[in-house]
């Protein structure tokens, strides 16, 4: 007589054998389509300061999808049936991957790719399954660059206040220092605040690690995410501040090389560090207020 086992690995074995053959095209063409994209990106602008938060933000997406596939399946509830927005958000994708990849416009050429996955889960899942996963696709938007207009729009205000308050607080230690506009003067040195030190891009990406960290933590009390959510603007401002003065400090006393050299790449570690130990901190005083917000007893 010959037993047949039904175990946990005879399951998993039967899940693969129906995942591999519906899943297995799918997957393969969206390396054939956007593998050459990423490929790109991580010997083009991702290689730069100003966007080398690219590969994390795809990696932590990608995370964050594979860790809500189970809640997806399940709001499904085993039955999937495919949304109408689907097909015209394939067609859409499809559009916008043909433009950005013949004409370079890499805002295209990224969104294809969020809106192509959107579309594949809208027509496999449907609307009520794929609703489940809105926050991993949200993160991706951090992929996509913004115009060049808007940046420089705004990253000038922001360096003019990332560099006065670094002169201020150099100035209140007793530091030589001097501004001109975004220039700082400090000592012998002169430094150029650049737009990797304290533009848009890097406030964004600041602001994707706190939304990360905010939907990962994901706390029950609604007091405590919103004012997490909203201190992680000035918490990203800080942390802009923070790098500009290791970098002037850095300057001042191992001379210019060492700034421009490869302690400027560490102090953009020092930038995400500091910003991750703020928002943590930010997230433990607010823990303790909500622990010491009075009560309502049932009468």
């Amino acid at each position: 007589m010959t037993v047949l086992s039904y175990g946990p690995e005879a399951a998993d074995h039967g899940r693969l054998k129906t995942f591999l053959p519906e899943w297995l095209p799918i997957v393969l063409g969206l390396l054939v389509m956007f593998g050459p994209t990423f490929y790109d990106q991580l010997h083009g602008s991702w290689a730069t300061e100003e966007q080398a938060h690219g590969p994390i933000i795809l990696a932590l997406s990608l995370w964050l999808l594979w860790r809500k596939w189970p809640a997806m399946l399940a709001a499904g509830a085993g039955r999937y049936p495919a949304h109408a927005a689907g097909w015209p958000l394939l067609l859409l994708a499809l559009v916008l991957y043909v433009l950005g990849r013949s004409q370079q416009i890499m805002a295209f050429e990224l969104g294809s790719f969020i809106v192509l996955g959107l579309a594949v889960l809208l027509i496999k899942f449907g609307a009520r399954a794929t609703a489940v996963q809105w926050f991993p696709f949200f993160f991706m938007l951090f992929l996509v660059p913004l115009p060049g207009g808007v940046v420089s729009a705004l990253t000038m205000p922001m360096k003019m206040a990332v560099s006065y308050v670094t002169e201020q607080l150099l100035f209140f230690a007793g530091y030589p220092i001097g501004r001109n506009g975004v220039i700082l003067q400090i000592g012998q040195y002169q430094l150029l605040v650049a737009d990797a030190c304290a533009g848009l891009q890097t406030l964004l990406t600041l602001e994707a690690l706190g939304l990360f960290y905010l939907n990962v933590v994901r706390h029950s009390s609604a007091f405590r995410n919103v004012w997490l959510a909203l201190m992680i603007i000035p918490i990203s401002f800080t942390a802009n501040v923070i790098r500009v003065v290791t970098l002037t400090l850095i300057t001042y006393y191992l001379g210019d090389a060492a700034g421009q050299g490869f302690l400027h790449g560490f102090a953009g570690m020092v930038l995400f560090m500091t910003a991750l130990v703020l928002i943590v901190a930010a997230d433990t005083l607010l823990q303790w207020l909500v622990a010491r917000r009075p009560t309502r007893r049932p009468e």
